[in-house]
């Protein structure tokens, strides 16, 4: 259990958890088995990301190889078979599957186009902060910390949306809703005295924007706080999977420490955001 729970960027506890569960049923789809289509709730497993990664490659972006079909792997669908001269409905059938079988050998990951779009979006908007729309999150117990960084980015000149809710589920929907350009997760861990982020690394594929702010929020903020700096690690939990634009989760140990200085924190994430916006726009 451990090993899958690794392999499939899960939390690794050994436990066959909700996500865990979720992870198992769709490991077991493989391509062809079932017709892939917009539905609600959407369609999820390895096969979907199979789909993803085929039309990433050949041009076609489907927002994220991120296994879940959603309007984007829909959009990328209908364009595909645009293309290919086949009926434009979005579903992936035998005959769409054929297709993508013919022209689209499985490939590796550096040359998907899906990553590319992503940090050309993030480059084309100002290298500011000024009306950029930032989701800061937490899943309970860290309010103050969420209010402070919500000030900070508005003196800075953004939108901020506070998130508090236990669901990443919810959080996700309520992100992508808003059509934020960013989501800054909190998070509380008392079993460690580091600062760790995480970002979306999944099915073979990272998002390359969510992990530069990864790596330059852990820095800042363990710098901040004066706690050792444990590093940027990709995985796939539901709030970095589900969400549309770069995400990235902040767990912070040592809960009093950081309870005492949530204003250096706040400046640690504006700071981290400044610096990540003019990176990208370079």
């Amino acid at each position: 259990m451990q090993v899958f729970q690794s392999q499939r960027g899960l939390r690794v506890d050994g436990i066959c958890g909700r996500e865990t569960w979720s992870s198992l049923v769709e490991a077991g789809f493989r391509l062809g088995d079932r017709l892939l289509y917009r539905r609600s709730p959407m369609l999820q497993g390895d096969d979907v990301a199979d789909v993803q990664r085929r039309l990433s490659g050949l041009g076609f972006d489907p927002g994220g190889v991120d296994g879940i079909f959603g309007d984007n792997t829909h959009a990328a669908i209908t364009e595909f078979q645009h293309n290919m001269g086949l009926v434009t409905d979005g579903i992936c059938g035998p005959l769409t599957l054929s297709e993508l079988a013919r022209v689209a050998p499985v490939r590796g990951g550096d040359d998907l186009v899906t990553p590319l779009r992503e940090q050309l979006k993030v480059a084309a908007t100002p290298a500011t902060l000024s009306c950029k729309k930032i989701a800061v999150g937490e899943e309970g117990g860290f309010a103050t910390g969420v209010a402070a960084v919500h000030r900070a980015l508005l003196l800075a000149g953004a939108q901020s949306l506070e998130l508090h809710d236990s669901d990443p589920f919810v959080q996700a929907l309520a992100a992508n809703t808003a059509k934020v350009d960013c989501y800054i997760g909190l998070r509380l861990e008392p079993g460690h005295q580091s600062v760790k982020t995480y970002f979306y690394r999944g099915f073979r594929y990272e998002s390359a924007a969510s992990r530069r702010l990864a790596e330059l929020l852990v820095n800042a903020a363990a710098n901040s706080l004066d706690l050792e700096e444990a590093g940027a690690h990709g995985m796939a939990e539901v709030i970095l999977r589900r969400t549309t634009m770069p995400a990235v989760v902040l767990e912070l140990g040592a809960p009093h420490l950081v309870a005492m200085r949530t204003s250096g924190l706040a400046k640690a994430v504006q700071e981290s955001l400044e610096r990540w916006l003019t990176m990208s726009g370079e």
